[in-house]
């Protein structure tokens, strides 16, 4: 017996649940493509897997519909894989495990891929189904759009006979996503330089001249980066940096590990790094990373209640968790001062969040970035950023900036998976049909808005010329962390309208 079993869509749920139990994170998506590829050939329905195994469905039109012209219904499969730090889970292998509460639906320490995993379901439900009228529906299922909408952007499309596109990647019911952001990842790799020493660097990390120290970002509330960006809630790569950057202007010190976050386009909760220290200077060091994290606390306020910071003494042992021989040994080598201090003085330089607000529509973030993953590895510091922009030529001179930024520190910026915004149309008879069925159904237009994250629709409308496009989808909370959730009777409203809106004819 399944978890959701008796809730409201039934179809629909079964399906959300089926496929949280197939690892489907961006990257890992052959199984889940292979389930839907089987799904319709099971039913008989035309089925296109690619090579990058973005899927394509086609189920013809009931009795009645077809002269409609066709619908193209959209999602994609991957999601964000976000554990909190106690979860057992291995997201690349094992399920989810749902959970229903207070109307809603998370999964215990996890991200719950709501994003766009509710697509999948609805999509699912309605080519199973034979009591729905429809015209000819083309469903596209595509892969990677939370890591640079690659599938979307390799997808052929030339076979479909659709020209309305319903994308359901929302995730505020009764809001209309008419238009939305373009952007581009940035990978920037900044050189570290162990201690020219080997005898000193080993010292540094074992001897009692020098003291390892492991400083700790925890408790911030995250979020989608491009949801949540102009909340003014902490990064953790970034609070972690500015700590370090001030510790490495008082203090000689050299880092030794570095990571947070887990996607470039999740703003980071928790970060952490140790650091070599002088021995002499590291309980001053250690009550300046505490003051220093009360001025941020002092900043973040409400923000980020829940913000906290800890900086203690620890030995290699501790950092290094069981790992023994070559690869513990190169691990734990700090880097040497200097190189600290750049790769450093580059990170905090390099900017973070809102960039500039939309002149033309009020609170609509225009260009942003977010550090979403920062990693010391193989001799470097890599920080991977999340940049986007409703304005191309504002995206372009902003990671030209990160580029420039990135050479008079001696790192490297690397600009790829660009994508282009979608545009708002003035006339679009599909947004008419939307607004005009919310209207009978719930007696108050729904809100047209354009939004700051990404999605496909630009892309799928570069190559279907005259495409005309909608964004829907049910309530979620606190996309892209381990606390989001699913509103279950925001699902079920939903349902109801999607088919509402098939079954209008023109």
């Amino acid at each position: 017996m399944g978890v959701l079993d008796g809730l409201e869509p039934q179809r629909v749920f079964h399906y959300f649940e089926e496929i949280s139990r197939i690892p489907h994170g961006s990257g890992n998506v052959k199984q889940i493509s292979d389930y839907l590829k089987k799904f319709a050939a099971d039913r008989g329905l035309e089925c296109i897997q690619d090579e990058l195994f973005n899927i394509i469905i086609i189920k013809e039109a009931t009795t009645g519909y077809e002269q409609e012209e066709p619908y193209i219904l959209q999602g994609h499969m991957d999601m964000v894989v976000v554990s909190a730090p106690d979860c057992d889970i291995d997201m690349t292998k094992d399920p989810l495990r749902l959970c229903v509460e207070n109307g809603r639906i998370h999964a215990q320490g996890t991200s719950l891929g709501g994003d766009d995993g509710i697509a999948v379901a609805y999509a699912l439900a309605l080519l199973e189904a034979d009591n729905i009228s429809h015209p000819r529906l083309e469903v596209i299922l595509t892969v990677d759009e939370e890591t640079g909408m690659e599938g979307a952007k390799g997808i052929d499309l030339s076979m479909l006979r659709g020209k309305r596109l319903i994308n359901l990647d929302q995730e505020e019911e009764g809001v209309v996503i008419t238009s939305c952001a373009g952007g581009a990842r940035v990978d920037v790799s900044i050189p570290l330089q162990e201690d020219k020493a080997e005898e000193a660097a080993q010292q540094s990390a074992t001897g009692q001249d020098r003291q390892l120290l492991q400083v700790k970002i925890t408790g911030l509330l995250g979020g989608h980066s491009g949801i949540e960006i102009n909340k003014g809630r902490g990064n953790a790569n970034c609070l972690l940096g500015r700590i370090l950057k001030g510790m490495s202007e008082r203090f000689t010190i050299g880092l030794v590990t570095m990571h947070g976050g887990l996607a470039d386009n999740a703003i980071p909760r928790e970060a952490e790094a140790t650091i070599s220290v002088d021995i002499t200077c590291s309980e001053a060091a250690i009550a300046y990373a505490q003051e220093e994290a009360g001025r941020i606390k002092q900043e973040l306020g409400d923000k980020d209640p829940a913000f906290a910071v800890s900086c203690n003494a620890v030995n290699q042992q501790e950092i290094l968790g069981g790992k023994e021989g070559s690869e513990a040994g190169r691990e734990m080598k700090p880097h040497d001062a200097a190189s600290t201090m750049q790769a450093l003085t580059c990170l905090c330089n390099l900017p973070n969040g809102v960039i500039a607000m939309s002149r033309d529509l009020e609170g609509l973030v225009q260009t942003s970035l977010n550090l979403g993953v920062a990693t010391l590895e193989q001799g470097a510091l890599k920080l991977s950023y999340a940049v986007r922009s409703s304005v191309d030529e504002d995206r372009e001179a902003l990671c030209r900036q990160m580029q420039e930024i990135a050479r008079e520190t001696g790192a490297v910026a690397e600009v790829r998976n660009t994508y282009t915004g979608w545009a708002y149309r003035t006339e679009s008879p599909l947004r008419d049909i939307i607004v005009g069925i919310y209207v009978e159904m719930y007696g108050k237009k729904p809100v047209l808005e354009a939004i700051h994250a990404g999605v496909e629709c630009g892309i799928l409308a570069s190559k279907i010329p005259n495409l005309d496009c909608v964004s829907i989808g049910p309530d979620m909370a606190d996309v892209h962390t381990a606390q989001e959730s699913l509103d279950i009777a925001s699902v079920q409203r939903m349902w109801e309208y999607l088919q509402a809106v098939l079954a209008h004819k023109c």
